[in-house]
């Protein structure tokens, strides 16, 4: 099978009824990564010096040497960041990224988070790259950052977010760990299951925009003032869709060592006492959301498409396009994936194989299809999706004046363009049909041709909304 992996969808236009605790109309999500004291250094059995998310700009790994300037700046986070920041937070709902063997070296740091109660998830083992790691190192990894992280914390983590990850990481964390949840994505405003690890694993997502990494990036932020108004035009724009019935999540990334640094740590100042002048903001930490989506969101067992064998999946919708059997068989070897796994998804495939056909297979799709209220109808032989069809617009409820002027119609049609015509009842009734009936009949063929072929792709669409929305 030619399959994508990639979820291109998510929830789409049908967003799940989000009700946060006290009917919040926004959740704010603060993390505080702790990497100080985790990053590469040859004192850390690493090959080199950190490179990333630092006041050098284009710092370079020095292999084999440690790197004073790096270091001190990442020592920064420890020894005056981390406080300033613990002060401004200390009575907020905090979610602690903590790296296993930099909160070994941090036990005033950890003392304080824990007497602020905030929740301290699992960062992973150390602040490295892990893409080019084989998924037993990266796995191993994994063991040993739960090992250590227990050891330290005094519990293990029930959240979990490597950040360097690798293409590996959520199978591997999933399969390796009892997490509430893995924050490894960026995909969306809102928690999502997926599989993994051979179970469904709840995703709460995290962030790159909301994010004080801005700081360490040339297209990043430069000043307090750009942060500041960024993370309020976010919450803002959230708080609205909250107002309107659909209620997110704001996630905001910060770093000891960067927003810890004065100018920084104003502009977070007013931005946190601007969310708290309005009214309904759910202030948790990720393992509240977790615990709260896993209540109110269970993940649902449902048949997909795009993992259905060939067999299964002509069987399910090889009736969706009348008696074209043909049509649900080539769309099943196009790149189908989990965005096809829902009512257009599966459209989208089947029409591209009708679309895609020659003309005379087009028409005999079109031939397949009977006449509205005909012979077949009276003599009960209709498909049972043209019966429910043709009964849900009245079509089986006829006077007899009423069916004799249908057939009559039926004849001129199929002599005059070659196909019964027809229309996706679903939309009409009988008398707007009776009217599009009269109007249509009188087109040249081509141009009927194309518009039968239509009807034909919204009959298909129709069919498909019931049926996978069961």
């Amino acid at each position: 099978m030619n399959r994508y992996p990639r979820d291109m969808t998510g929830y789409g236009a049908n967003l799940p009824r989000v009700t946060w605790p006290n009917g919040a109309k926004i959740a704010v999500q603060i993390v505080l990564n702790y990497e100080e004291g985790g990053e590469n250094n040859v004192l850390h059995g690493d090959v080199a010096s950190e490179a990333f998310l630092s006041e050098i700009t284009g710092a370079q790994p020095w292999a084999g040497a440690r790197h004073w300037n790096m270091e001190t700046i990442y020592e920064y986070g420890s020894r005056a960041g981390f406080w300033r920041v613990h002060r401004l937070l200390k009575d907020i709902p905090v979610t602690v990224y903590g790296v296993a063997t930099a909160l070994a070296r941090a036990p005033e740091q950890l003392a304080a988070m824990k007497q602020s109660g905030w929740e301290i998830a699992s960062h992973g083992l150390k602040w490295i790259e892990h893409k080019d790691m084989s998924p037993e190192e990266e796995r191993g990894q994994i063991r040993e950052a739960i090992r250590l992280h227990t050891e330290v914390v005094g519990q293990p983590p029930r959240g979990w977010y490597t950040g360097r990850c690798s293409m590996n990481t959520i199978s591997l964390a999933a399969e390796e760990g009892d997490f509430a949840y893995i924050a490894d994505s960026y995909s969306d405003d809102l928690p999502y299951w997926m599989e993994a690890g051979g179970k469904d694993q709840l995703i709460v997502p995290y962030t790159m925009d909301c994010n004080d990494m801005r700081f360490a990036i040339q297209a990043g932020f430069t000043t307090g003032d750009q942060f500041e108004s960024y993370l309020k035009d976010s919450f803002d724009t959230l708080y609205a869709e909250g107002q309107e019935g659909a209620p997110k999540m704001l996630s905001i990334g910060l770093h000891c060592r960067i927003i810890g640094r004065p100018g920084r740590a104003a502009a977070l100042k007013r931005a946190i006492e601007y969310f708290m002048k309005h009214e309904g903001v759910w202030f948790a930490t990720r393992e509240e959301i977790a615990d709260h989506w896993a209540k109110e969101h269970p993940p649902v067992k449902r048949n997909k498409p795009s993992e259905m064998s060939k067999e299964a999946f002509v069987n399910e919708f090889g009736g969706i396009f009348e008696h074209s059997a043909w049509i649900a068989e080539g769309a099943f070897e196009l790149e189908l994936g989990p965005s096809h796994d829902t009512a257009a998804g599966v459209h989208n495939a089947l029409a591209r194989v009708f679309r895609s056909a020659s003309e005379e297979q087009r028409l005999g799709v079109l031939t397949a299809h009977p006449d509205l209220a005909g012979k077949l109808a009276a003599a009960g032989k209709l498909t049972a999706e043209s019966t429910s069809e043709q009964a849900g617009a009245g079509l089986d409820l006829l006077t007899d004046e009423e069916r004799s002027t249908f057939q009559n119609l039926n004849s001129q049609y199929v002599e005059r363009h070659g196909f019964p015509f027809i229309i996706a009842v679903r939309d009409y009734d009988k008398s707007s049909i009776l009217e599009a009936f009269k109007r249509r009949i009188n087109n040249d063929r081509e141009t009927e041709f194309a518009e039968a072929c239509r009807q034909v792709e919204r009959i298909a669409e129709l069919r498909l909304i019931e049926k996978l929305s069961a």
